[in-house]
């Protein structure tokens, strides 16, 4: 039975035009009303996650930074994983590289970051891969930013532990995601839906789940709403 519901934020709660979908806020909404807890997962800032938290309506658990940093609730201890250091490091790295050349590599919320680095996708994930070689960080391109983490930081280790301190086991969520750094919060769920708009790799690990996966014909949010009116 499903108690809980745990979403990505980008392409997942948004249209199109990366605006919120009304209709899968709506759809939260009335999960919060009805005490049904909702987990925000974001590759964005814990700061961001709390604004739109509170203008949604829910109750401020958060899984920010992909995986990095977690906390259960607005009044919960903040966890943050990895050491942010060997990411700058990194960054350092490529921008010694790129940068003469003309790249933009902007920082997004360089002060508001506890666990990555995160920055314009001026450069492919590949590129960067090759350059920081041998460094012991990751790349991840979301599809909005390039990240920069040290190894073993995922959305699915984070939901793990959130899960864990809500007294839930991740059996009991449903989760909602669109992209590649989304699939380890799918997988482990015990039910995931993707929208028509996800990647293919995304679409495939929740095909692989059988009858607890959910391919929405539906784009964006609305793919969200949809599982969420029918499932709850």
């Amino acid at each position: 039975m499903l108690k809980a519901f745990i979403t990505d934020v980008d392409g997942t709660l948004t249209d199109n035009r990366r605006r919120l979908s009304l209709s899968a806020v709506e759809e939260i909404r009335r999960l919060t009303d009805a005490d049904i807890p909702v987990v925000l997962a974001s590759g964005n800032t814990v700061c961001f996650l709390d604004t739109l938290a509170h203008m949604i309506g829910c109750d401020g658990n958060v899984i920010a930074e992909n995986g990095g940093v977690y906390r259960k609730g607005f009044l919960g201890a903040m966890h943050v994983e990895g050491d942010k250091s060997a990411a700058v490091a990194a960054y350092e790295k490529i921008i010694s590289e790129l940068q003469p050349k003309g790249d933009e590599l902007r920082l997004f919320s360089a002060n508001l970051r506890y666990s990555d680095v995160a920055f314009a996708r001026g450069c492919d994930a590949g590129t960067a891969s090759d350059i920081i070689k041998g460094m012991g960080v990751e790349v991840i391109d979301t599809g909005f930013a390039i990240h920069l983490h040290t190894p073993g930081l995922s959305k699915g280790r984070a939901f793990a532990e959130i899960a864990k301190e809500m007294g839930l086991s991740p059996s009991e969520f449903l989760a909602a995601g669109d992209s590649e750094n989304d699939i380890s919060m799918l997988e482990l769920a015990g039910e995931a839906v993707v929208p028509s708009t996800a990647s293919l790799r995304t679409k495939d690990a929740v095909r692989a789940k059988g009858g607890s996966g959910h391919l929405s014909e539906l784009p964006f949010g609305d793919a969200a709403a949809e599982a969420l009116r029918e499932l709850f």
